[in-house]
Formats: C-alpha cells, sequence, structure tokens
C-alpha cells in the first residue's frame, strides 16, 4: 500500500466536476484498490456519489490510500487532482 496526504487547493472543494475527473482517473486502474480518509469520513473511488458525500473543501486534508501494482504512480497521480486548482468555464 502506498499513500500520500494532500490538502485540497480547489475554491469550491471537490465537487461534482473535479469528483468526476478523479473517478475517471482511478478507473484507469481497474486492478487497483482506494481508500480516501478526511475528518468527515472514509470512501472507495467506486463511484462519485460517495466521494461527493464526503464534503471535501478547500484546505481539508486527504489522505489517499492504494493498493495495487502501480500504486505509487497511481497515488501520485489522484494527489495531484486533489491539489489541482480547476477552472471549469
Amino acid at each position: 500500500m502506498y499513500e500520500k496526504t494532500v490538502v485540497v487547493r480547489n475554491k469550491a472543494g471537490i465537487h461534482c466536476r473535479p469528483s468526476s475527473v478523479i473517478i475517471l482517473a482511478a478507473q484507469e486502474y481497474p486492478d487497483h484498490e482506494f481508500q480516501i480518509e478526511t475528518s468527515n469520513g472514509t470512501c472507495g473511488l467506486s463511484g462519485i456519489l460517495d466521494l461527493l458525500a464526503l464534503g471535501i473543501q478547500q484546505g481539508d486534508s486527504v489522505k489517499i490510500k492504494v493498493t495495487g501494482p502501480s500504486e505509487k504512480e497511481c497515488c501520485e497521480k489522484l494527489a495531484n487532482l486533489f491539489e489541482h486548482e480547476f477552472d471549469f468555464k
């Protein structure tokens, strides 16, 4: 298992659009298991609603845990997405 803790920078937090980008990235690694931990709870990355239910806001700390053959690469990719400042216009 590889894990990394990041702080969310996106001004609107992890809402629908960033969540969908994160879920799509996780789906690129079908043979991996994911766990996302915040102060509001824990979820996997099997669906967008699980991630949205955590209510992740700007400044929240998120621990990402990945288990699988490319766990470090996958975890770093997801960490970058959680830290990314999305600009959907």
